[in-house]
């Protein structure tokens, strides 16, 4: 008689740990209880539903470390022992971009501090897939980063090269481009661009997936010029105004809020 250990998937991702700021924290799609979902929830599930179909099925167990605003030199400080301590099957790790949108900023000094990281992650669990920037030429706030957003990415996929870390890769993910793929701050995205982002980080590790991440947009419906300036004016008032006043101050929207999962456990 056949031994059953010898039908175990290997592939299978039995335990997922993410680590990260806002956009890995999910900010921008917000679920019934308040509590932000987010990409990275949203890809637990279907690492699970993997897990639960495995033959023979397994146990599947979802951490997230990911707090907003946080800087690549806290994140590091942070999370990546954590992560490196729970010891999981797969680390996403998506750092730096809050470094990028700082004046005076060096991608290549934040490459060096993002390589680091991988390489200490790379040590210690089994999988660590990066992430690349998003493409920002249609983003108000961030149009003007987009040459180092474009730099730091091409830094992030050669780590991954060095590093045999699969991409996340945002800049190529043309759905994301499109404005409703993003929440009423323009910062971050919607649940449908966090939903789009799970889909895809699915694909890069292999999963079969329900919906293609890149499929068009429905039209959408013709807006007045004086209804694109009003709604400016109100995104300006209620979102850019106070995100440049706590950058003034020196202050993060992140300061007092902790991992909402800090610990390897099942879905609920």
């Amino acid at each position: 008689m056949a031994d059953d250990s010898q039908n175990d998937d290997k592939s299978v991702i039995g335990s997922y740990t993410a680590v990260g700021d806002s956009f890995t924290e999910g900010v921008g799609d917000p679920g019934p209880d308040g509590t932000y979902v987010g990409w990275a929830d949203r890809l637990a599930v279907l690492l699970a539903d993997q897990c639960a179909d495995a033959a023979p099925p397994g146990d599947f167990r979802y951490a997230n470390l990911a707090v907003r605003g946080r800087l690549l030199g806290q994140i590091v400080a942070e999370q990546v022992p954590r992560a490196m301590e729970l010891a999981p099957d797969l680390v996403t790790f998506c750092a730096g971009g809050n470094d990028i949108l700082r004046p005076g900023s060096d991608p290549d000094l934040v490459a060096e501090r993002f390589e680091a990281a991988v390489a200490d992650l790379s040590s210690a669990v089994g999988t660590v897939l990066v992430c690349t920037g998003f493409d920002t030429r249609s983003v108000p706030v961030l149009r003007h980063l987009r040459g180092k957003i474009a730099t730091y990415t091409a830094h992030v996929r050669a780590i991954a090269d060095r590093y045999d870390c699969p991409v996340l890769d945002l800049w190529s993910l043309r759905s994301v481009q499109d404005r409703r793929a993003w929440s009423a701050d323009r910062l971050h995205l919607s649940a449908e661009g966090h939903t789009r982002v799970a889909l895809r980080a699915a694909q890069v590790l292999g999963l079969e997936v329900p919906a293609d991440p890149d499929q068009p947009w429905p039209p959408e419906s013709f807006r007045l010029p004086s209804e694109v300036r009003r709604d400016n004016i109100q995104w300006a008032r209620e979102y850019l105004v106070p995100w440049i006043g706590r950058r003034l101050r020196g202050e993060s929207s992140g300061d007092e809020v902790q991992p909402k999962r800090p610990d390897l456990l099942p879905l609920q």
